[in-house]
């Protein structure tokens, strides 16, 4: 291998390394903030305030000579790398920033994928709790499950928005709305007439109400991706992740706000996309919201969970993330249940443990360190069960009383969510 190559996931090692050799920042100098552009080179950023010192541009002269000849092609040149810029575009980027080391933060510049690497406590949606229901893979049943929760809580008294930002594979609305209910817009509706400032005149027209919602305790109310008739569904959503300034998760968040205002919930699901995608990220990272992780026992999906868990420990996330996730055993399998259970919950476990539990020495009993034994039945790991059933299968109605043998499935999921739901609402008191 060539001496000089210096593979994309070397990066943050070797300028750890650099920056322990340079021994700390210039002086006068608070804070570096490295760039990694859209192709993984760096360059260094530093306030404009300092620009006529010579001896910090000397300085910063010899932290980029040392940076290109450690990093090879992944530096830009000595000579060009170097960016005084404004301190308050500066406080902008250091909020979505990754501290390498004292002073030293590293910024990504990425086409997608840029929200899972920040977690934000977002402004409460009035007094609704958000859950998010997320998995790595599709066609593990998060739809159905957002459909009967809404109904199970509404049984009990809660009125419920379920949302669809499922919007490249839409179809709750469909399971469980019939034709009349379909409301004349959805989300992507509310997303590009933002754009030219006319959300407001589609919010009062996004939810319809299933007729199994009719005779219960509490309210439904379901959002759908898109409206009764779809229109130009794929340029409009060409269109949802538009960028206007402001963050797309912002711009989610007063969508919630608008819909918490019509209906006054006091809960919303929302059902996420599959996958690593950035609209994934907003509902998991950037809400505030109780993150439900559908998970089956296959390899492909603890690849897919380490690779996102070892990202949020690297960039030291953990502690801000870990408590809003709780594991749900998706199709649970209705042969050889009890050793498929014991399975899953073992590498959960294991998931959960290497990455986000604090290590407990044998003499340490400190009540304040977040690590479970891995039969704590209300640990983070310990799965919310959903058994496989024939009910469940693809094409199965959600519409009318058929819910209600649908929901056969789920007891031992609602057991473990009321516990679950009752816990967060006492610490959100």
């Amino acid at each position: 291998m060539n001496s000089g190559f210096v593979p994309f996931d070397q990066i943050l090692e070797r300028v750890r390394q650099i920056f322990e050799n340079f021994e700390g920042l210039p002086d006068g100098l608070e804070r570096i903030i490295l760039v990694r552009d859209l192709i993984g080179v760096l360059h260094i950023s530093v306030s404009d305030t300092v620009e006529e010192s010579e001896q910090i541009r000397q300085d910063l002269r010899r932290l980029a000579s040392d940076l290109s000849g450690g990093l090879g092609a992944r530096a830009s040149s000595a000579e060009s790398a170097v960016l005084f810029v404004d301190d308050e575009f500066l406080d902008d980027i250091v909020d979505t920033a990754f501290n390498i080391c004292r002073g030293v933060y590293l910024v990504d510049r990425l086409v997608t994928g840029q929200e899972w690497g920040t977690v934000r406590d977002s402004e409460a949606i009035g007094s609704a709790m958000l859950y998010t229901l997320f998995s790595v893979k599709g066609g593990v049943g998060r739809s159905t499950t957002a459909a009967l929760l809404a109904w199970h809580l509404a049984k009990g008294g809660e009125r419920v928005i379920v949302v669809d930002l499922d919007l490249e594979s839409p179809g709750l609305s469909p399971a469980v709305l019939e034709p009349p209910a379909q409301p004349s817009y959805g989300v992507t509706d509310w997303f590009v007439e933002d754009l030219v400032g006319q959300s407001g005149q589609v919010i009062d027209w996004m939810a319809g109400s299933p007729r199994w919602a009719e005779n219960l305790e509490g309210d439904v109310q379901v959002v759908p991706a898109h409206g009764r008739d779809p229109g130009e569904y794929l340029p409009k959503l060409g269109r949802v992740f538009m960028d206007i300034g402001e963050p797309w998760s912002r711009r989610l968040h007063r969508m919630l706000l608008q819909l918490e205002e019509k209906y006054t919930p006091t809960i919303i699901l929302l059902e996420s996309r599959s996958g690593l995608h950035d609209i994934a990220a907003s509902l998991v990272t950037n809400l505030g919201a109780q993150v439900l992780l559908f998970i089956t026992d296959s390899e492909s999906n603890w690849t897919d969970y380490e690779i996102l868990f070892g990202h949020w420990k690297r960039l030291g996330l953990a502690p801000q993330i870990r408590e809003n996730l709780s594991a749900v055993s998706a199709m649970t399998p209705f042969v050889e249940t009890t050793q498929y259970l014991h399975n899953l919950k073992v590498r959960s476990w294991d998931l959960f443990r290497e990455n986000f539990y604090d290590a407990l020495g044998p003499e340490d009993r400190s009540d304040d360190r977040f690590s479970f034994d891995l039969d704590d039945y209300d640990a983070p790991h310990s799965p919310l069960v959903i058994k496989w059933a024939s009910e469940l299968a693809a094409g199965s109605s959600l519409l009318g009383s058929d819910i209600v043998n649908a929901a056969s499935a789920y007891g031992d999921f609602f057991e473990r969510f009321d516990r679950l739901h009752a816990a967060n609402r006492t610490y959100l008191r």
